[in-house]
């Protein structure tokens, strides 16, 4: 246990550990060692909990009470007020507390909210980066957020902001966190803007997880394509022209070769044949799944 005196009291001392995407191989060491360490681990729903799980299942042994105190999409069990005062309250007493958090906690995390509410109280605090997911479930679908020629910057946004401000055409790419809700809605807004409707979008569900899965289209049709399948969170929206580097955006590409090779000749048989291969290219876009990623890997 780690403690700092203060007065005749014994405090104890807080750590926030960003848990990346749920899989426990990219959990930093120091947010391993602090997990080692801690006697409170107050641990988030998304990516925390199945670290924690893998860990235990690897043979991991962690000696620290766990307080699950995860939100789901419009239900916060604990409000984020009552999660900094038991924070506060256990370091108080005089435990080294770890608030374990999905991703990065300063990435759309609010833990730069948790760690000021501490540092008011007198606790200090140490921030143990983490994975964001924003950055790496993209990569698990091929998709780089990046790319010479392709992409030079990137927003990474909630789609609870103002998603008419967002800067940039199809070479800014767009990340957008917990947006499967407002995703029609948001699909609208950019496509009306410079990205345009064919501007490609990729849905990866559950990156790193058991159900991960890959959905890509435009912006035109995600939204359609999204209800089809039924798209559920947690998911990461990818808005750009990146998306066609991604081994799953092969029907995007071909898509492309045909205009272009429409636009070389009007033969009515060369419609035809195009038509079909869009067909064909669709029913390809609906079978993108964590299984496909593994043939994919070397």
């Amino acid at each position: 246990m780690t403690a700092i005196r203060n007065g005749t009291a014994t405090l104890g001392t807080v750590t926030l550990v960003g848990a990346g995407p749920g899989d426990a191989g990219l959990l930093t060491l120091h947010g391993l060692r602090a997990l080692e360490r801690a006697d409170v681990i107050v641990a988030d729903r998304l990516g925390a909990r199945a670290v924690l799980d893998q860990l235990a299942a690897e043979g991991v042994e962690l000696r620290a009470e766990v307080i699950d105190v995860g939100k789901t999409p419009g239900h916060h069990p604990v409000p984020q007020e009552e999660i900094n005062a038991l924070i506060v309250r256990h370091a108080r007493a005089g435990r080294e507390v770890v608030r374990l958090k999905g991703g990065d906690p300063f990435v759309l995390g609010r833990g730069r909210e948790e760690s000021l509410y501490c540092e008011a109280e007198g606790i200090a605090v140490r921030v143990v980066p983490g994975v964001t997911s924003a950055i790496s479930v993209p990569a698990v679908a091929g998709i780089p957020l990046t790319h010479r020629n392709v992409a030079t910057a990137f927003t990474v946004a909630s789609a609870h902001d103002p998603i008419e401000q967002l800067p940039g055409g199809s070479d800014h790419t767009v990340v957008l966190l917990m947006g499967i809700g407002t995703l029609g809605h948001t699909a609208g807004v950019l496509a009306r803007g410079a990205r345009g409707a064919d501007c490609p979008v990729a849905i990866v569900e559950d990156g790193y997880g058991s159900g991960e899965r890959v959905t890509v289209g435009t912006l035109g049709d995600i939204a359609a394509l999204a209800a089809v399948r039924k798209v559920r969170n947690p998911a990461v929206v990818v808005v750009g022209d990146v998306v066609r580097l991604s081994p799953h955006a092969a029907h995007l590409r071909d898509r492309e070769t045909e205009t272009t090779s429409r636009d070389r000749t009007n033969h009515p048989r060369s419609r035809a044949v195009g038509s079909v291969s869009r067909s064909m290219a669709a029913a390809r876009a609906t079978t993108s799944t964590r299984s496909d990623r593994k043939t994919l890997q070397p």
